[in-house]
């Protein structure tokens, strides 16, 4: 279809897939269909826009909304009746509260005459928090159509497998659907489409390719791609602007954005100032250490014992496991470098970047090197997620593993002696690659 080919980009096999899945409107689809994979990968609007497009009835419900099984049930009926009554303007809230009271009231809503005859499409994103709610919830969607004994369809939108939500008792099988990660080739020929029409797509496209040689190493979220791409194009066709360059001239124009675009890439993911500051500060061409947030490293206040987290945080990243001992534990003897150096750690660990590292190698560090006595209470895991939320921390591991999760420091070594200043924390001399 060339309307859809223009509206979604680089997803052609994707939706060719789910077209022939839907079929024709009164035939019966798949009975659920499971689509995956990592954020900004285009699940959500591939999907909204086939049905939009199509034409076809559907409900779409976000589960992050819905936390609880009553809401996610009514939101769904509430919408289907929406639909089915759209036509007599009128529709009353309708309450569930539980799966056999939402199977029975879904075949009265879908006796509707428009839609009665034809393919019923109920989309669920964010479906892996549908774990955390009961169990029966899962099974019960991926066999609506045969409990209600109705043409509907369950689309599935999650980040992460079908492995991960697959219940030990066993279930139906959904037709599962991976979405990959946009390629650089992908990126560019997105983010050029969005090109503003006062200026030619070419000038476009080559802002575009410079942004992404700076970017695309460490940012391929394609929604945070194009939110930069907005904020940093005033500056980069400045030059024009003034007179000083033409479109062509990309040289000048590098020279001009270059400088803007590291300032940048302090605050990626972060959006710890706004679009106004951030365009406030390319003006008055200040530094973004300048502006309150978690990238100005002297601006940063933490909870005294998140000091201490993110402390033992960077040192479980960036020394080795065995010298654990040699720095924390009092008695431990005289031990000399070169006995601990092995031939591949030649290299300085903070060249190698941050290692992973369990939870309770962190908690051991923590009460190493805290003066006081910290017992492991809510409050010490609950200022751990935080640092989380704040990107402070990464969690490369989950709790259904069988060691447990694993998480990263991510902030610089400037940052955490900025840090280790304000508890008076000498963190040199824990570190291996300065002894």
């Amino acid at each position: 279809m060339p309307h859809l080919e223009n509206v979604v980009l680089c997803r052609e096999s994707q939706v060719s897939i789910l077209q022939s899945l839907f079929g024709e409107r009164r035939h019966f689809s798949f009975p659920s269909i499971f689509i995956y994979g990592h954020t900004a990968s285009g699940k959500t609007y591939v999907t909204q826009t086939l049905l939009k497009t199509l034409e076809l009835p559907h409900v779409f419900v976000n589960c992050v909304e819905c936390f609880t099984l009553r809401l996610l049930l009514e939101q769904i009926l509430n919408k289907l009746n929406h639909l089915s009554s759209s036509e007599d303007g009128c529709s009353t809230d309708i309450t569930c509260e539980t799966f056999n009271d939402f199977v029975r009231l879904f075949k009265q809503v879908t006796t509707a005459e428009n839609l009665k005859d034809q393919t019923v499409y109920i989309v669920l994103d964010k479906a892996e928090y549908l774990r955390d709610m009961e169990a029966n919830l899962l099974p019960g969607f991926l066999r609506l159509q045969e409990l209600a004994d109705r043409n509907v369809t369950v689309l599935f939108l999650s980040e992460i497998v079908w492995e991960k939500f697959r219940p030990n008792t066993g279930c139906f099988e959904p037709f599962v659907l991976y979405f990959p990660d946009y390629s650089i080739g992908n990126l560019q020929k997105i983010l050029s489409h969005d090109h503003p029409p006062e200026y030619s797509a070419d000038f476009y496209a080559a802002y575009i390719n410079i942004l992404l040689g700076v970017f695309y190493t460490v940012c391929r979220d394609l929604k945070e791609l194009r939110h930069l791409a907005v904020l940093n194009f005033p500056k980069y066709c400045e030059p024009v602007v003034k007179g000083e360059a033409s479109e062509r001239d990309t040289r000048k124009l590098w020279r001009n954005i270059e400088p803007h675009l590291k300032k940048a890439m302090q605050t990626v993911y972060l959006r710890e100032i706004s679009s106004s500051q951030w365009e406030k500060l390319q003006k008055d061409d200040t530094d973004p250490g300048q502006l309150k947030g978690l990238s100005a490293h002297t601006h940063v206040e933490l909870p005294y014992y998140s000091k201490f987290i993110l402390i033992a945080a960077y040192l479980a990243s960036y020394n080795p496991a065995r010298t654990d001992k040699r720095f924390f534990l009092k008695h431990h003897g005289k031990i000399k470098k070169t006995n601990f150096l092995k031939k591949h750690e030649k290299t300085s660990n903070h060249l190698l970047g941050p290692k992973p590292f369990p939870l309770d190698r962190l908690l051991a560090i923590l009460y190493s090197i805290v003066d006081s006595r910290v017992a492991p209470t809510a409050n010490i895991f609950s200022q751990i997620t935080s640092l989380v939320t704040l990107q402070l921390l990464t969690l490369v591991g989950h709790d259904d593993q069988l060691d447990g999760p694993k998480y990263k420091c991510t902030v610089s070594l400037d940052f955490i002696r900025a840090i280790a200043r304000t508890v008076n924390f000498d963190i040199i001399k824990y570190l291996y690659d300065f002894l």
